[in-house]
């Protein structure tokens, strides 16, 4: 006979929080984003144009090729430790950390290659395109025996944050509740104004600020390992330079924003980075801010204008259309209305490190 419990589906992560809620009482927001994106990343590769969203190294060699080169030319004017580990954070499909080491093997570069992934399915893909990495869990497996080259590209902005908001009786906790089957907000019942940042304690009722201890913590391992190793890291996303109050919680699916309670484990949870607070934790732990700007003026400092024009001339012996793809894909990464003015660039380096070119 067949066994019953083969055929048995999985409960949904809907059905997961539901279950958890009716018998515990409201869950953080920390928690139902964590353990969200958790279920939705291991089981999918979530990217291009038949996945729910698409990065910057999908778009365009050109991004992963000016990481490469801004890795390189730090880790030259350095004096060419050896050994030296090319770190990513995030790596999706593996394109970034493809195109980023092709140009730096290009001038005498070749690290080891080590990528922070929890996704079996992303995993998949990465060994693929990347037979030689190593792959970690987290940050604490790394080797350190050498200096760092790490990248994040997209990888803070699905971390979980936690949500506090004024009200009458002072800073509550944003919490995830149910009417019904219904996901709701609800606030939490226990003070909170200890956990509000600086400068935003007097802030009018309603107020809405965003804290993320889970990229507080990453931040901080950054930072700490920059010190004690050497190196320099390199952390882009979408965000604000500056702290702003208000929520910036939203869920993708099929590239369209949803509702963010609409298809837990099923969507892409995403908030803006405060790269304002990930600067001042590195800052406080010792690593230094090497610059903070958008991604349209970053690229277009490290030469992206240059490379798009060589990478058109190449192409237009081919095919004309491939030309105009070419100069589409550039607007795309640093037009002011796309993704140039909303991604930001972070960049930190070891006390003893040169200053990294673009800031």
């Amino acid at each position: 006979m067949p066994d019953a419990q083969s055929d048995r589906q999985p409960d949904s992560q809907a059905d997961v929080f539901r279950r958890l809620i009716r018998a515990n009482g409201p869950i953080s927001l920390a928690q139902y984003m964590g353990e969200s994106n958790a279920r939705y990343y291991d089981g999918r590769d979530p990217l291009g144009s038949v996945g729910d969203f698409i990065t910057a190294p999908e778009i365009s060699q050109m991004f992963g090729e000016l990481i490469g080169l801004w890795l390189t030319d730090l880790w030259v004017r350095a004096g060419r430790p050896d050994p030296v580990h090319y770190v990513e954070l995030g790596p999706g499909r593996g394109t970034l950390a493809q195109d980023a080491l092709r140009v730096a093997s290009a001038h005498g570069l070749a690290p080891q290659v080590h990528l922070v992934e929890g996704s079996h399915a992303l995993r998949a893909a990465q060994s693929s395109a990347l037979p030689q990495a190593k792959h970690h869990h987290d940050l604490s497996t790394l080797p350190d025996d050498g200096p760092i080259l790490l990248v994040a590209n997209e990888f803070f902005d699905a971390l979980p944050i936690r949500q506090l908001v004024k009200s009458e009786s002072g800073w509550r906790e944003r919490m995830v509740g149910l009417e019904g089957d219904e996901f709701v907000f609800v606030s939490g019942d226990k003070p909170m104004d200890a956990a509000v940042p600086d400068g935003w304690s007097d802030a009018p009722q309603g107020s809405v600020v965003e804290t993320s201890p889970a990229s507080a913590a990453i931040a901080s391992e950054i930072a700490d390992r920059l010190v004690a190793q050497g190196g320099a890291a390199l952390i882009i996303d979408y965000g604000s330079l500056s702290t702003r109050a208000g929520s910036t919680l939203q869920a993708l699916k099929a590239h369209q924003k949803v509702d963010v309670f609409a298809a837990p484990g099923e969507a892409d949870l995403t908030a803006h980075v405060d790269f304002a607070t990930l600067a001042d934790i590195a800052e406080r732990q010792g690593a230094r801010i090497v610059g903070k700007t958008t991604q349209g003026a970053w690229l277009r400092a490290m030469g992206i204008d240059a490379r798009a024009q060589i990478l058109a001339q190449k192409s237009a012996a081919r095919s004309s259309d491939q030309a105009a793809v070419i100069q589409r894909q550039r607007d795309r990464l640093v037009a002011d209305d796309q993704m140039g003015e909303l991604f930001k660039v972070l960049a930190l380096a070891a006390p003893h490190w040169p200053h990294g070119a673009g800031f």
